[in-house]
């Protein structure tokens, strides 16, 4: 999501530097992505987020390190996309600071409160002083929500993403050929969320739920696993039983290049993530998401995407129907120039904010 919006930050001369928050430090998921996209390294890493388990203890820690950095650093703008801990930490702690926060990806609401997000993402908004929303939808939740920021329609920075860095996954990512895999004959799964991981019956069905997959379509199914579901497959002994389907292929969570062109070539996407939803949106592959409801509700709209639950029956349903489905959906999510049009904001508002620094976080 960040890599649009720091080209953008580069090529208009602002000056800024970024904070590397750890809540999910991995070389794969993190320092490789760096020299993946050729874009600098962050200035400040945080240390001993990674091993708190808990919401409050990561929370505690990022805002004590983030704070710690902004008091340094004294910016005039803090941005945060989306809506991990760390994005609500940072704003968290520029808030206490009084520095102006621009929250990317502003708006989205899955009304789903069990789903730790939903709560970042509220929060965040409403501390904010500039709200970056991807589009009417969002615009209008702020408007009826009476957030005290203002609203800006810029797109979503996704988009951005996909569209400068699938050439570069193309040209560096070799991971169909390392796999045996052949252009939209695949489905791709990921799934992360707690709810969905942190259950053994449900992580059991999605288990059920592959079988059956393979068994109905006979195509390959490359999951890539993040971190935390590789441990709770191990602590639930599911490991083995994972191992054990034919036509799974299970790997450590991806670099970004690698995903990108692993979900691009898909012929299908299985997932939990929001993220997800949007590229495979993006990317014309036709997506089941493994969830009652979704912030995204643009792609059911458009018919790019479906809701399944967990329910293994519901799952191999959802695929089946997708499968008939060859893309061709409008983009609902932006042009692709959003990171322009919110660099072009904040130079603005640097401008204005007198007697504070003219540099971003």
């Amino acid at each position: 999501m960040f890599s649009p919006v720091i080209r953008a930050l580069i090529k208009g001369r602002v000056d800024f530097f970024m904070i590397h928050s750890g809540q999910h430090y991995s070389y794969n998921m993190d320092e490789i992505l760096f020299e993946e996209l050729e874009i600098p390294k962050p200035s400040h890493y945080l240390t001993g987020v990674a091993e708190k388990k808990l919401h409050g203890a990561q929370t505690a820690v990022m805002l004590e390190g983030i704070e710690r950095v902004l008091i340094q650093e004294r910016p005039a703008i803090l941005l945060v996309g989306g809506d991990t801990n760390t994005n609500l930490a940072g704003a968290l702690a520029a808030r206490k600071l009084h520095i102006a926060i621009g929250h990317i990806e502003s708006g989205e609401r899955s009304y789903d409160w069990r789903i730790p997000e939903e709560h970042n993402r509220r929060m965040i908004d409403h501390i904010s002083e500039y709200l970056f929303v991807t589009n009417e939808k969002g615009n209008n939740q702020l408007l009826k929500e009476n957030v005290m920021g203002r609203t800006f329609i810029v797109g979503n920075t996704i988009v951005d993403a996909a569209f400068q860095n699938i050439e570069l996954a193309k040209k560096k990512s070799a991971i169909l050929e390392k796999h045996g895999l052949q252009e939209k004959k695949y489905i791709v799964l990921t799934a992360h969320r707690e709810e969905n991981v942190d259950h053994e019956e449900t992580l059991a069905n999605i288990l059920n739920a592959l079988e059956l997959m393979h068994q109905r379509t006979g195509l390959p199914i490359f999951f890539s696993a993040h971190p935390r579901t590789l441990n709770r497959l191990k602590i639930f002994q599911l490991t083995e039983r994972a191992g054990r389907i034919p036509g799974l292929i299970i790997s450590e969570a991806l670099g970004y290049l690698d995903f990108l062109r692993l979900l691009s070539g898909a012929r299908l996407a299985l997932t939990d993530s929001g993220g997800v939803q949007q590229e495979a949106c993006i990317f014309q592959v036709p997506c089941v998401t493994l969830r009652e409801v979704t912030e995204w509700t643009e792609t059911l709209e458009i018919g790019a995407n479906i809701l399944a639950g967990v329910a293994p029956e519901k799952i191999v349903a959802a695929g089946l129907e997708m499968l008939q489905r060859d893309g061709g959906w409008p983009i609902p999510f932006g042009d692709g120039a959003a990171a322009q049009r919110i660099v072009a904001v904040v130079k603005e508002e640097l401008g204005r904010l007198a007697g504070k620094p003219a540099s971003a976080a």
